[in-house]
């Protein structure tokens, strides 16, 4: 059965693992020519320290203008997971279906359920083992970006870690179960997509940001903050690696102002003939600022992994329960 299974699935093994092994090469390339602008490390010009010299502001000065296009590139790649698992999982039962095959593979010696669990195994296995492939190749190249910037970017967050093997499993699955429903593997994987992205924006956009309160600082704008303006609030978390969730502006009794309240101060302070700050200042506003700190990330990686792995085992058990019951 492995042996027919590789037989039936070669060409989209060769494909992705070329694909994989294409991207990891150009990363191995780019992030080498990104790590010797830090010959002491990033971590030497993390937060804002220097070694005494222009040595730290002209390598960052660098990486912005000789790499600025990282973090386009790595939003790219977020569909990189979706196209190992759905490419693996859509022919699996769809090829079968398509080709009528069924009726032969299904009646010989090993059973439909064996031969069911070995596709999903083998073909599984290898979609978890691309994914953390690729994820090894991301987490080398961005570990500059890491250290001097949020892991909890999306183009971080979303390709490092745990959550990379979890959207392959999931795409897999999705694709899996498309291809048993609609018996065709090009709409399976439109579907596959579809539930993809859905699902993916949920998490990102609402679920994720919401798996733990966020902690929360408040302190009275000060007189002389020349950074202040209308656009938002500039107070501190005190690390740079923590993920700023929201930020503004809040009057004495700690009430939020919505940023039409903040911009009608703004146009005041100018008619006064006083610096935005000092005005705030006097009224007694606020700053404030939501933020989830660095040392969640794991925790936050751990959680969106189990959710998605989690789905994959629900459509993966219905696709049992569908080649299992129903007669093609």
């Amino acid at each position: 059965m492995t042996w027919l299974a590789w037989r039936q699935h070669r060409a989209e093994v060769f494909t992705l693992s070329l694909l994989v092994a294409a991207i990891g090469l150009f990363l191995l390339v780019a992030g080498s020519s990104m790590r010797s602008l830090f010959p002491d490390g990033a971590a030497a010009c993390a937060g804002g320290l220097t070694d005494g010299s222009d040595a730290c502001s002209t390598a960052i000065r660098r990486l912005n203008e000789e790499h600025g296009y990282a973090s386009k590139m790595l939003s790219l790649l977020n569909l990189v997971p979706f196209l190992i698992g759905a490419f693996l999982g859509a022919p699996l039962v769809a090829r079968e279906l398509e080709a009528g095959t069924w009726q032969f593979a299904w009646t010989q010696a090993v059973p439909r359920m064996r031969w069911l669990a070995v596709k999903l195994g083998a073909l599984g296995a290898l979609t978890a083992t691309l994914a953390v492939a690729l994820t090894a190749s991301i987490t080398w190249y961005r570990q500059p970006l890491d250290v001097l910037n949020s892991r909890f970017t999306t183009d971080a967050f979303d390709l490092e870690g745990l959550v990379p093997a979890g959207y392959a499993l999931f795409a897999f699955a999705a694709a899996t179960a498309a291809g048993a429903v609609l018996r065709r593997s090009l709409p399976a994987l439109a579907v596959a997509l579809g539930a993809y992205l859905a699902v993916r924006v949920v998490v990102a956009g609402w679920l994720r940001p919401n798996v733990q309160a966020p902690r929360s600082i408040m302190e009275r704008v000060a007189a002389d903050d020349a950074t202040l303006d209308a656009g938002g609030s500039r107070i501190s978390t005190g690390d740079r690696a923590d993920w700023i969730i929201a930020s503004g502006y809040a009057d004495p009794s700690g009430r939020h102002l919505s940023v039409y309240e903040a911009v009608e101060m703004d146009v005041a302070a100018r008619a006064a003939g006083v610096d935005f700050s000092a005005y705030m200042h006097e009224r007694g506003i606020q700053q404030w600022v939501l933020y989830h700190p660095a040392d969640r990330f794991w925790m936050f990686q751990l959680i969106e992994a189990a959710i998605f792995v989690g789905l994959a085992a629900a459509l993966l058990a219905l696709v049992v329960w569908r080649i299992k019951r129903r007669v093609f």
